[in-house]
């Protein structure tokens, strides 16, 4: 084995860094495709990847304005469980949550998903009686779930004021073992590496400026690289789909919000948990390098400002310290928003549209991470069966018109 000096090692890096393989190509648009997906983040990228792995469609698109992974991927904080009240939504994230857990596997990429359990705090008498509803629910549809009262919830993590004190005083919580963390750009790397691989071409600052339709069949895509043509479009593009669908000619019923995260200064491990809580709009774990991940919900106005607004920070920021005086004194390294589209009953829109061969997949709001994998399976389906998956039916744009909501305000009113 040949072996280097410590400059030999920077001398050997500084040589040959530029023939490393890289992870996927960085292909010229072809004229044509089978299926154009745009929005090259995680739920976009592992629409193409299914397309390709499950469905045998390798002439795929994915047009990516930016980055892969750069927009919403980038800009939440990881959580992972399927604890949904209905069964519409327990189903499609228990799917997920099923492929989390042989992802890496999968597409040999390790996503880091760690299943440290999510507990979800109650500070009231209804706090409790809802908790104690959704476990229930869960139950019924094969979810693990267990509803744990203030003993409990110190039990696991001790340095969480859970005395009578406390301003948010912790009567319980649901518990979900099973639930955790995932490493964001690992997951979207993944994806694109896995996708390339089967001969998808990943078109990064393609930007899409139109549609092509014609007798109301979709035709394509306008970009600022040329035209590019296709008889099946997917559309990914998480608090800009509205934007997208006006230059098809509809509406979506989406708000675009700003939405909040912080990090902290590293410390040693302290919480090995997630610690979630509708009632104060806050959430809080401790990433694998040690600093805290601490999320809020959105902020009120509409908007695409990916600052945010120092309010819903202060108000976060707040009721953390409260629940865990421990961090009182720690450092906030960097804070950050992205934009999420909300729907009015907080769950997706995956659904065909009034454009043949056009379908969208948004208004995931503050939870799209968590159903990356699930997400990219049912509208791959959908995509190349012309038909929705049994799992995305019940997301129909068409709900809004017949009443047939899926309310998930109670299981999704927060950030994660």
């Amino acid at each position: 084995m040949q072996r280097y000096s410590g400059f030999g090692l920077v001398k050997h890096a500084l040589r040959h860094h530029e023939d490393w393989q890289r992870q996927w190509r960085n292909p010229t648009p072809k004229p044509r495709y089978d299926v154009i997906i745009v929005g090259g983040g995680g739920h976009g990228l592992a629409t193409a990847y299914y397309l390709a792995k499950e469905h045998g469609i390798t002439n795929v698109a994915v047009v990516e304005k930016g980055w892969l992974g750069g927009g919403n991927t980038a800009r939440n904080t990881t959580i992972v469980r399927s604890n949904y009240l209905w069964d519409e939504s327990a189903a499609l994230y228990e799917h997920a949550m099923k492929l989390w857990e042989g992802l890496s596997q999968d597409i040999n990429y390790n996503v880091m998903f760690s299943q440290r359990g999510v507990l979800n705090l109650g500070h009231t008498l209804q706090d409790m009686r809802d908790i104690q509803r959704r476990v229930n629910a869960n139950r019924l549809n094969g979810i693990d779930g267990e509803v744990l009262d203030a003993e409990g919830v110190q039990s696991l993590v001790p340095i969480m004021d859970c005395s009578k004190r406390a301003r948010y005083p912790v009567m319980g919580a649901s518990w979900q073992p099973r639930a955790g963390v995932a490493r964001h750009d690992a997951v979207a790397w993944g994806y694109a590496r896995a996708a390339d691989a089967l001969g998808v071409d990943l078109l990064q600052n393609t930007e899409v400026t139109g549609f092509k339709i014609r007798d109301g069949q979709i035709q394509g895509v306008h970009t600022n690289r040329g035209d590019i043509e296709a008889k099946t479009v997917g559309c990914v593009t998480a608090g800009n789909s509205s934007v997208l669908a006006r230059m098809a000619g509809f509406n979506l019923p989406l708000e675009s919000h700003p939405l909040q995260a912080l990090v902290s200064e590293p410390l040693k491990p302290v919480l090995d948990t997630v610690v979630m809580s509708n009632h104060v709009h806050g959430y809080i774990s401790q990433s694998d390098k040690g600093d805290l991940v601490i999320g809020a919900g959105i902020d009120g106005y509409n908007g695409y400002g990916q600052r945010g607004s120092y309010p819903t920070v202060e108000h976060t920021l707040q009721a953390i310290v409260e629940m865990f005086p421990i961090f009182s004194r720690v450092r906030m390294n960097r804070q950050w928003g992205g934009i999420v589209d909300t729907c009015p009953d907080a769950c997706p829109i995956i659904s065909k549209t009034k454009v043949k061969g056009l379908y969208f997949n948004c208004g995931w709001g503050t939870g799209g991470f968590k159903a990356t994998p699930g997400s990219g399976h049912v509208f791959a389906a959908s995509l190349a069966k012309g038909e929705m998956h049994p799992i995305a039916a019940p997301f129909s744009i068409d709900r809004f018109h017949s009443g047939a909501l899926i309310d998930e305000h109670g299981a999704a009113g927060v950030a994660h």
